[in-house]
């Protein structure tokens, strides 16, 4: 079996990890057996949910059947993610579970995929990030499962290294924020590094050829008291290379990361995308171009749909797009009360919002079609469903 140690810092199930996890797929035997661990958020009434919404993610994007199983014995792709890395230690610990996976990368076989909480746990101390942020304990560490020591890596890892949510609080550093992550580092075991994975970002290490990468959109942050070194995404390096950092050495030359096909897509955020479909709108608005407007709804649509399998804890920027798609269909309303007024251009407002109402219900999106006509009848506008079409009139 090949070997390989996936770490990511977020987005395990997102859009901008799907390519990531393909390459680690693609070096399976043909029929291999895949298992995902849902011990970390086992405890959440809606875990059953949040299992399913993965394996959907794995079968469809990355071409896995994914089996849910409380251990991994036989398994030759393993993976886990988000949840409480307290709550997944202590039962990993009593289980064995802990234990096959060191196995695994001493054995240096098997793919082995750790996101978010479980990758928190993977070096020889973890961040107790929900007891510290969500209920006020004092900053400190417990044990790890610490894989990267038979890598030979005295290291913590710290995963969504760069979040930046808390808008006026600083929340980098899996939510620990300078002031913590300070105090907390000096509690280690001297020689200890702190190794960072930004969101949406992976560390891949080919336990073979202990060649290693960083991919994603962020980079690798290796930490020592009074220095660092980032390894931005694409670089090329190797674990030798790596000890050294986590040791306080310099950086060596890095090999150059491979020019990107020129017909790679660019993996955007959610949040980015979001941003972007409000300011396409605005422009389109201000044309005014309905067409471009509608069609603007409508990518924003799709790329619920593409994001609608994230099991993130965090990932509430799937709910701020619900409720952006929710304003920009109020204020197409809005519009065909501003048309309605002036006959001569209510022709061309209205045909372009009856295609996108349209597109919306062939895809499924029934609620969000539904919404469209209601805000249409409040600017004025009533649609009614005919075996011909829908026909529209204005009222007076």
């Amino acid at each position: 079996m090949p070997g390989l140690l996936v770490l990511m810092g977020s987005g395990e199930t997102s859009p901008t990890m799907v390519e990531i996890h393909r390459a680690a797929a693609r070096t399976l035997r043909p029929g291999a057996r895949a298992v995902l661990l849902d011990t970390p958020y086992a405890f959440q009434e809606n875990s059953a949910d949040i299992s399913a919404r993965a394996c959907r993610y794995f079968g469809r994007s990355v071409g896995l059947d994914v089996e849910v199983a409380a251990g991994i014995a036989g398994a030759d792709w393993v993976f886990s993610g988000p949840g409480s890395p307290t709550y997944a230690l202590d039962r990993w610990a009593g289980s064995g579970v802990a234990g096959d996976l060191r196995a695994r990368i001493r054995a240096r076989e098997g793919v082995t995929v750790l996101a978010s909480a479980a990758a928190c746990t993977a070096g020889l101390a973890t961040v107790p990030v929900y007891e510290i942020y969500k209920v006020g304990a004092e900053p400190h560490w417990r044990a790890g499962i610490d894989l990267l020591e038979p890598l030979g890596l005295q290291a913590v890892l710290i995963p969504h290294f760069d979040n930046a949510e808390g808008g006026t609080h600083d929340t980098r550093y899996c939510y620990l924020g300078e002031r913590r992550l300070s105090r907390m580092e000096r509690e280690l075991p001297p020689g200890t590094a702190v190794l960072g994975i930004d969101e949406h970002t992976a560390l891949v290490i080919d336990l073979e050829t202990e060649s290693v990468r960083v991919a994603g959109r962020g980079g690798l942050t290796v930490r020592r008291p009074g220095s660092q070194t980032i390894l931005p995404t694409g670089a090329r390096t190797d674990l030798a290379e790596l000890r050294r950092l986590a040791e306080g050495a310099t950086a060596g030359p890095l090999a150059p990361p491979p020019p990107a096909p020129e017909d790679a897509p660019v993996q955007v955020t959610l949040e980015e995308t979001i941003h972007s479909c409000e300011e396409v709108f605005k422009a389109a608005v201000a044309e005014p171009d309905m067409v471009a407007a509608a069609q603007t709804v409508l990518d924003l649509e799709a790329e619920l749909v593409k994001w609608a399998a994230d099991t993130e804890e965090d990932a509430g920027g799937v709910d701020q797009a619900r409720e952006l798609m929710r304003r920009l269909i109020a204020r197409l309303g809005e519009l065909a009360a501003t048309a309605s007024r002036h006959s001569q251009s209510l022709g061309a407002l209205v045909e372009p919002l009856l295609g996108l109402r349209a597109e919306l219900r062939a895809r499924g999106g029934y609620e969000n079609a539904d919404a469209l006509r209601a805000a249409m009848l409040a600017g004025g506008i009533a649609v009614e469903d005919t075996p011909d079409g829908p026909r529209w009139t204005p009222i007076p």
